[in-house]
């Protein structure tokens, strides 16, 4: 039996885009190099050999993330907190048109 997986093609966006925003909201400022790989390494991870249930399990820390940064006054925490908004904003709406309990 093939394993359904849908949730892996909806958008490149999250694995584009989240890992240097969520570096820099992790460290609260802009993220050394080393950040951004270490988080681009765990998207991959996910994406790669995880489930439905880690890859919303991951986002929904993500939104915690973005949620504690909320008054931070650093520019790029709040850029950071755009971008990874949007990307999940978008993310879920796409997860409203597949079939199963994804959004």
């Amino acid at each position: 039996m093939v394993k359904a997986a849908t949730w892996l093609s909806i958008t490149p966006e999250p694995e584009r885009d989240l890992p240097r925003a969520v570096a820099t909201l992790a460290c609260g400022a802009a993220p050394p190099a080393a950040a951004v790989a270490a988080e681009t390494e765990r998207v991959e991870g996910l994406i790669l050999r995880g489930s439905e249930r880690a890859w919303l399990a991951y986002l929904h820390a993500v939104v915690k993330l973005i949620d504690r940064r909320a008054r931070d006054p650093d520019g790029d925490v709040q850029r950071a907190r755009a971008c990874a908004t949007a990307v999940i904003s978008n993310h879920h709406n796409l997860l409203l048109g597949l079939r199963g309990r994804g959004a």
